[in-house]
């Protein structure tokens, strides 16, 4: 699975001619969607594209910040998938709670059904730790749905609670690893995001 279907429009395309499908024109349209994203960077909206800010934020003295914006560039279900494949890119870096949730989470991406995120989050919940593999399934829980039991009233998870998870879960992986290859994993991840935005 190269990464799940989007049913975005596609947006603009980038130097090499590669068209991409962004749900914001600018990083302050993203801004403005998502006020946590203020909460959660130190970086200001700017009319820059989204690419172009999101390369900047990964060459800026806290490319950190770079996750924490492609979390709320991809859409919840491309955002799930994304934070599955970087922690899979460092298997060893896992645990074995790591790799169960993550396969909850993977089974809402490929089915991102109601039943499937509910087991994700029931999951995520009944965890002890929360760890990065944790975060990923609460990133698929918290995808819609409710936040409680379904037997109860619904309860709506606010939009912003998936990438904050999503957030969690990889930079969470990145304090996992040797601070000597960190910064170029972390551009590799960067780099991934990117590619899930391309039509």
């Amino acid at each position: 699975m190269s990464g799940p279907d989007a049913s975005m429009g596609r947006a603009g395309a980038d130097a090499s001619g590669r068209e991409h499908r962004l749900r914001f024109r600018t990083a302050k349209e993203l801004f403005d969607e998502f006020p946590a994203a203020r909460q959660d960077m130190q970086a200001q909206p700017t009319e820059q594209d989204c690419l172009g800010f999101l390369s900047g934020l990964a060459a800026s003295a806290t490319p950190e910040e770079a996750i924490t914006f492609a979390a709320y560039l991809l859409p919840p279900r491309e955002a799930v998938w994304w934070a599955h494949q970087c922690l899979h890119y460092i298997p060893d870096a896992l645990t074995e709670v790591d790799h169960q949730m993550l396969a909850f989470a993977e089974a809402w991406v490929r089915e991102p059904e109601e039943e499937t995120r509910n087991t994700a989050l029931e999951a995520a919940n009944d965890a002890e730790t929360e760890t990065p593999g944790v975060w990923v399934a609460f990133a698929a829980g918290w995808s819609g749905g409710t936040m409680g039991p379904l037997n109860v009233s619904p309860i709506p998870p606010p939009p912003f609670l998936t990438p904050r998870a999503v957030n969690a879960a990889v930079l969470g992986l990145l304090a996992r690893v040797d601070t000597d290859h960190r910064d170029e994993i972390l551009r590799g991840f960067v780099e991934m995001a990117v590619k899930l935005t391309e039509a």
